[in-house]
């Protein structure tokens, strides 16, 4: 069989197609026609040809098979040193065995590199730190997973978020009306608490446009509004847009690159339309390195930059304590112990360590650093789409011992993760081995020690 009817080399274009593809619980038929997935040698082999340049062509060469990259892969400290984690290892036997056979590799091979590229891997970069040569095997396995995308290698549940940001212009199915109802009612109950606060839609010219990651439209609404009490507070005048107000790229994740070109340029049409001072990215990694590190590529800007500048919601928050806008009363400050996560897009990729820790100077008593930490902190065990996907909830798991002794070597029990997934897999951590911590995003905390002004208060009755 050349292509399954789920199985295939085709991206998820139409609400039918994508309703199949869920339709299939697990991907128990998805992957039993993976096994009889034909590889299209002769386009591999062209793609290869075509975007194989000179960047990995001399990383590929210069690898001094020097083993200094193990210890900088979670995945092989996890898996007790396992050689075959050593992440040179793992891109000699995918990309340079694919390029050395010139594409004429069989099903076995591809299904072996998409277990590697998406469960050996999160693309988090560490490794380029330690590399003597510079080598990034998170970039190279990023192509990686561009090739087995087109060749219809890739799990389930990343075909299906590349589905849903083509169909749904976002990673999950919310469409224009469920975001804009979802708006309008969170802006309902924020005016109850809160006289004569809004959630403005659609403003132009404002001097933020805030967007947002699905899951907080899906599933956590009330960070809108968590935001959006903040944004009040601080006296901004800001907006959401009705169009281009989701900011993740599970295309990024499932290599779907003509999907990454497609998902930014919803948000960036949302800047031409309404013309902001700039851009401001919730609380999510993933989103701030696709729309503004990778994204302005993807789109063809030669600039290299978002139509107009953008920053990531810490960048946001350290700026408003440090000029006053944002005002907290210093006696709510956390007692207790407490850590910081470090997302890898946006402080090892996107150079924000010191924003967050500006912050913590704010908002906690006893700051811990985890060992190590800014730049050089380890992945949270669930980037690149990890934590999603069922096939590799094992590799997972066991990746996750690393940042669960990272954790406990600190001695705090309070974790701050101002980034989605690595919020979802603290938690799920905690759910596996159960060590006694809790985890937080940044809004809810803010809000606990916000001062409120009177004019943000409700009015007594009488």
């Amino acid at each position: 069989m050349a292509e399954g009817k789920l199985c295939n080399k085709k991206p998820i274009t139409t609400k039918e197609e994508l309703k199949a593809l869920m339709a299939d619980r697990g991907g128990k038929l998805y992957y039993s026609e993976m096994n009889d997935l034909e590889v299209d040698q002769e386009a591999l082999w062209s793609s290869i040809q075509k975007t194989n340049l000179s960047r990995f062509k001399t990383w590929l060469e210069i690898c001094a098979h020097c083993g200094m990259c193990a210890d900088s892969c979670f995945f092989y400290l996890a898996n007790d040193k396992d050689p075959t984690q050593v992440p040179s290892y793992k891109i000699h036997t995918t990309l340079k065995e694919m390029i050395r056979k010139k594409g004429k590799v069989d099903n076995a091979f591809m299904q072996y590199t998409m277990d590697t590229a998406w469960s050996k891997c999160t693309c988090c970069n560490r490794c380029a730190l330690y590399c003597p040569f510079g080598i990034d095997m998170g970039v190279m396995f990023s192509y990686i997973r561009g090739l087995c995308f087109s060749q219809g290698f890739v799990p389930w549940e990343m075909k299906i978020g590349s589905g849903m940001h083509r169909i749904y212009k976002a990673q999950m199915d919310v469409d224009t009306d469920d975001w804009v109802d979802t708006v309008e009612f969170e802006g309902e109950g924020l005016e109850e608490e809160y006289p004569g606060m809004t959630i403005p839609v659609d403003k132009e010219n404002a001097d933020i446009l805030y967007t947002l990651n699905a899951r907080e439209a899906k599933h956590y609404p009330e960070d809108i509004s968590e935001a959006a009490i903040l944004f009040n507070l601080a006296g901004e005048n800001w907006t959401v847009p009705t169009e281009g107000w989701e900011e993740t790229s599970l295309t990024m994740f499932a290599g779907d690159w003509e999907g990454c070109k497609m998902q930014v340029e919803h948000v960036y049409a949302a800047m031409d339309k309404l013309k902001p001072k700039r851009m401001v990215v919730t609380e999510c990694g993933h989103a701030y390195r696709a729309t503004i590190l990778e994204g302005p590529y993807w789109a063809g800007l030669l600039s290299g930059k978002t139509p107009v500048d953008s920053i990531h919601y810490v960048e946001w928050v350290a700026e408003a304590l440090r000029t006053g806008k944002l005002k907290l009363d210093p006696t709510k400050k956390i007692k207790e112990p407490v850590t910081l996560q470090d997302s890898c897009n946006y402080v090892r990729n996107g150079g924000l360590r010191d924003a967050t820790r500006e912050i913590m100077s704010y908002i906690a008593e006893d700051f811990r650093e985890m060992t190590p930490n800014k730049d050089h902190n380890f992945c949270c065990g669930g980037g690149g789409g990890l934590n999603g996907i069922g096939r590799y909830h094992k590799q997972r798991n066991v990746g996750l011992k690393v940042k669960r002794d990272q954790i406990l070597q600190t001695g705090a029990k309070f974790v701050i993760a101002p980034c989605h997934n690595c919020w979802d897999a603290i938690r799920d951590m905690e759910g596996i081995y159960h060590i006694g911590i809790k985890w937080s995003f940044l809004k809810p905390i803010l809000l606990d020690m916000a001062i409120i002004p009177d004019q943000f208060k409700p009015k007594d009755d009488d």
